[in-house]
């Protein structure tokens, strides 16, 4: 099974959000943990980036609708 691993500028891109949000909503358990890369490096699994767009998603598309 292949892994895609996203280093922050990228999940910056496809979220929109800064750098302090995602480590803000990470340490409020609202966004996926990174993976450490070794060293320093971290990086966050595609997958999980873009399971956390998709749940964004529906659930501003539920609040419009209810």
């Amino acid at each position: 099974m292949q892994h895609n691993i996203l280093r922050l500028p990228e999940v910056k891109q496809r979220t929109g959000l800064s750098r302090s949000s995602i480590y803000l909503r990470i340490s409020n358990k609202e966004f996926p943990t990174p993976i450490s890369l070794g060293g320093r490096s971290v990086g966050w699994l595609e997958d999980d980036i873009n399971a956390w767009i998709v749940a964004r998603i529906e659930e501003s598309r539920a609040n419009d609708h209810g």
